[in-house]
């Protein structure tokens, strides 16, 4: 059982932000309207979302305003610079989190849940951020940027937050996933992913 602090929480979140940051960097100018691995999104829309609920962990906390656009309803249309836009998010997110005690049970998140103990409430904005990020590179032909040590802390959050997350259709259905498969793709198949997705799956 991987035990995760709210120390190990807010390195997973820093990596997680790294990871989203580079997949977006790494977009081609052709990319922005490719399918992803969230039914119905093309690239952009996953890209105002994972911007969107960044800033909505911000806000949550206390640092910043909401998102001006629901996460959830992404347009497809970013007026200003994408990347930037996202650099604030993260950086909002991040500062955040950082004003939070590493000990703190009650962290307000923008989930139904409502506050979570750090190691929960950051690892949930790392997984958000985490999962678009693997999300953004699979649709644009780059690889996973999930670590398997990544992979497996963010699975000990994911069974903490995902199954109400369901109803809300935040999360498709839990898919099969053999016993032995490597930490990346219990995620991804917890999540509702299959590893192996190309924009034909």
């Amino acid at each position: 059982m991987t035990t995760i602090t709210g120390t190990n929480a807010i390195t997973l979140l820093n990596a997680a932000h790294t990871a989203l940051r580079t997949a977006v960097a790494q977009i081609p100018a052709d990319g922005w309207d490719l399918p992803t691995p969230c039914e119905h999104w093309n690239v952009t829309q996953v890209l105002q979302h994972a911007t969107g609920d960044q800033i909505a962990y911000a806000a949550a906390i206390g640092v910043g305003p909401w998102p001006s656009e629901d996460p959830f309803q992404p347009s497809g249309s970013i007026d200003g610079d994408a990347a930037a836009l996202l650099e604030q998010a993260l950086t909002a997110s991040a500062t955040a989190f950082a004003t939070v005690d590493a000990d703190a049970e009650q962290v307000p998140v923008p989930l139904p849940q409502g506050p979570l103990p750090l190691w929960i409430a950051a690892g949930a904005a790392a997984l958000d951020a985490a999962v678009h990020a693997w999300d953004i590179a699979v649709a644009t032909g780059r690889p996973s940027p999930l670590t398997a040590q990544d992979a497996e802390q963010l699975l000990a959050v994911a069974k903490q937050i995902v199954e109400p997350l369901r109803a809300y259709g935040a999360y498709a259905p839990e898919l099969p996933a053999p016993a032995d498969a490597a930490p990346t793709t219990t995620l991804l198949a917890y999540l509702g992913r299959p590893a192996a997705w190309t924009p034909r799956t």
